[in-house]
């Protein structure tokens, strides 16, 4: 895995974006591992991001990547919370939109992979669209 820099002046600090994208990577490189395929990253509409979309055979995938250092403040999963889950299907409608297609007439669904310190958790189907 690449070498993640440093900002400028902040001798051994990353940037909590830098850090986002560190594990952002190594999600994407678990669920490739996993022979799931990449589409996109960083989809950000309408004030809404989605991490990760990917392909499982034929199933469109919307990837959230939460991570923690700890879980003194609770895990990386249970980190989500029900307004978040709404932004990431608001932001998944948008981009499905842009594709010329819905929910209602698209196989997929939401996946959450979580990682809190080492240990790493893909959850598929986290969540489904009429969750939220």
């Amino acid at each position: 895995m690449a070498h993640i820099p440093t900002r400028p002046g902040r001798s051994g600090s990353i940037s909590s974006r830098q850090t986002g994208a560190h594990y952002e990577t190594k999600a994407r490189q678990h669920l490739e591992n996993e022979g799931l395929t990449f589409i996109a990253a960083n989809v950000t509409l309408h004030k809404g991001e989605i991490d990760l979309i990917m392909h499982d055979r034929e199933t469109l995938v919307f990837v959230e990547v939460r991570y923690r250092r700890n879980a003194n403040f609770g895990d990386a999963a249970t980190s989500i919370t029900s307004r978040k889950r709404q932004k990431l299907r608001h932001t998944a409608e948008s981009w499905l939109a842009m594709q010329g297609k819905s929910l209602d007439n698209t196989l997929c669904r939401f996946d959450v992979l979580a990682i809190t310190g080492n240990q790493l958790q893909w959850l598929p189907n986290a969540f489904g669209a009429d969750d939220f």
